[in-house]
């Protein structure tokens, strides 16, 4: 039963070509220009660019309080 094996492998795999060949394909250029583009307008939104007040900073140094 070994050519059987082979046979259904070969039929996964030409499944997956057709699936692969019906994909919408975009051009490197393209996908470049809009992830540029979309980049831009959200950048406000970024805090990577736009930091993090230090009032709303869930991660900064607690402040210490101490007794005389």
């Amino acid at each position: 039963m070994p050519g059987s094996c082979s046979v259904a492998a070969m039929k996964k795999v030409v499944q997956k070509l057709q699936l692969e060949a019906r994909l919408n394909h975009v051009k490197l250029s393209q996908a470049a220009t809009d992830l540029k583009q979309f980049s831009l307008q959200n950048a406000q939104h970024d805090r990577l660019l736009t930091g993090i007040s230090s009032r709303t900073n869930p991660l900064r140094p607690q402040k210490v309080c101490s007794f005389l």
